[in-house]
């Protein structure tokens, strides 16, 4: 399983990326795609919303079950990847890169202290 380095982790099993531009985005891990299995469905309808860190805002579904995805930063929602509305898969198959599921416009810049670095989500999931 690929973890980047440069990525940040979630113990729900979603990784940010920062940008330097004020804004974020978000996708599920490597570990939690091969968990789900298939996925068939990505489902947001949380664009143009301000959002709470926690806060839930959408899902993704796979072949046999429905995960929601938790936000792991305070923010504004302010797009959807809209390769996945025909190729839902690439959440499966490129989880880091095509596969990302939102970008986020950042509450504020001081976020990064609760999430987890590639070596800590690792020992967390027991990679």
């Amino acid at each position: 399983m690929n973890f980047p380095a440069e990525l940040f982790y979630t113990p729900d099993h979603e990784w940010i990326r920062f940008d330097a531009d004020g804004t974020a985005v978000i996708g599920i891990t490597d570990f939690a795609q091969h968990e789900l299995g298939d996925i068939v469905y990505v489902d947001i309808n949380t664009i143009g919303e301000v959002l709470g860190k926690g806060d839930v805002f959408g899902t993704v579904e796979a072949v046999k079950t429905v995960s929601d995805l938790f936000l792991p930063v305070a923010g504004e929602v302010l797009e959807v990847n809209p390769e996945l509305d025909g190729a839902p898969e690439l959440v499966n198959t490129e989880p880091y890169e095509g596969g990302w599921i939102i970008r986020v416009k950042l509450a504020d810049d001081a976020q990064k202290d609760d999430l987890l670095s590639a070596e800590a989500y690792q020992e967390l999931i027991g990679k």
